[in-house]
């Protein structure tokens, strides 16, 4: 079975996080990507710095797995041209500059749709292309700021917490849906068109039924880990330093599950979900008094037989060594330059059999792709080539 996006290709000009995982996921999916870079201004994810253990910029590792690699030094004007030569060969092109970036650099939409008529294009920003506010810079922290997600989020007597990478993420998830409904929208007319994704737009879709409250003149309060209607409903300590399991307790029905297997009394406060809740912080000590004498895992399995929902809370280290994560392709091994293996963060998708998506190569070097990009996709000679090098064009 064809890949999804196979015959697509990209020329991604993103950097940092929520446009690269943008076009890495469409990588996975079956798009060939070409990142464009310079070592006249390294990707900020790029640059090696000390972190798990190893020194390598295993942020970028995340989002560049799957990609080739050319050197263009946008700053020239023989760069931008040839970004273009790129771009025209190219079904979209994306980025993730503040707005007014690209153009400046002569690669706005209206130059990029003159060398390609029906291309799609992505800009990623902080708070969009157009309105009062489009020259804000943002990161991963503001964005939840802005949407709304950080006052909703921590405990009730403490401060907002400002989500960080998760928001990166979901902007570059929403960012591949817009992608490929605007090419969905090219195949039916044969137009292109510029797609533009502001992150705390995204950030604020997150908070509906929050924003419907406001709305009706209610006020929103930080909750920790209560739920509105359910309890037990949260985080508790379990057997160990720094063990945790998860539990929520959807129903009556349950609520009796729960007690065939903690053993806590009968009691008419907690005989019903509206009484379990409104005695909530009495039913959590209750709880807690459970679940620290066992191991998470154990506590979790005992509860799952009986169709009570809970899992321990589990580390990274966990994740990573997890046989059903890496049974299904979440979790694989690939091969870097250097001819090293590592695990690296799969597609969290699965199609049909046949349809194998997903990363097949680890993260590019600097420039690893120029011989297949300018020579057979450009068609460019090696005097050219050479030219453009010895001017720090490609550099």
């Amino acid at each position: 079975m064809t890949l999804p996006l196979k015959g697509i290709r990209i020329a991604d000009f993103t950097v940092h996080n929520a446009g690269p995982f943008c076009t890495q996921l469409l990588s996975q999916l079956g798009a060939e990507v070409v990142k464009v870079e310079s070592a006249m201004r390294l990707d900020a994810f790029r640059k090696p710095h000390p972190v798990y253990g190893r020194m390598g910029p295993a942020t970028f590792d995340q989002v560049a797995s799957n990609k080739l690699s050319v050197r263009i030094n946008l700053k020239k004007a023989e760069g931008a041209a040839l970004a273009k030569r790129l771009v025209a060969v190219s079904d979209i092109a994306a980025e993730s500059f503040r707005p007014g970036v690209m153009d400046r650099l002569g690669l706005g939409f209206a130059a990029l749709q003159a060398v390609r008529r029906d291309l799609v294009m992505l800009s990623v920003s902080s708070s969009g292309q157009t309105g009062p506010d489009s020259h804000f810079a943002g990161y991963a922290p503001l964005f939840g700021a802005w949407g709304g997600l950080g006052e909703l989020t921590g405990y009730e007597d403490g401060p907002p917490v400002e989500m960080r990478h998760v928001m990166d993420h979901t902007v570059g998830m929403n960012a591949a849906v817009a992608v490929m409904a605007a090419l969905h929208r090219r195949r039916a007319t044969g137009e292109g068109g510029h797609v533009d994704v502001a992150a705390r737009e995204v950030a604020a879709s997150l908070i509906g039924e929050a924003l419907l409250l406001a709305a009706a003149g209610g006020e929103t309060r930080r909750a920790g880990n209560d739920h509105p209607r359910m309890a037990p409903h949260g985080v508790y300590p379990s057997a160990g330093e720094d063990r945790w399991i998860a539990v929520a307790v959807e129903s009556d029905a349950q609520w009796q599950a729960f007690r065939g297997v903690t053993g806590i009394a009968a009691e008419a406060r907690f005989a019903r979900e509206a009484d379990r809740h409104a005695h909530r912080r009495e039913l959590d000590a209750l709880v807690s008094a459970w679940t620290a004498t066992l191991p998470a895992e154990d506590a979790a399995q005992r509860l799952q037989a009986v169709g009570v929902a809970a899992h321990a809370s589990w580390t990274t280290l966990e994740i990573a060594a997890d046989p059903h994560l890496r049974a299904r392709g979440a979790i694989v091994e690939v091969t870097e330059p250097d001819g090293k293996r590592r695990a690296a963060v799969g597609v969290p998708m699965r199609l049909s059999k046949g349809a194998e998506i997903g990363i097949t190569r680890g993260t590019p070097a600097l420039g690893e792709h120029e011989d297949y990009v300018y020579g057979e996709l450009l068609g460019m000679g090696r005097d050219e080539r050479k030219a453009l090098e010895e001017a720090e064009v490609i550099w």
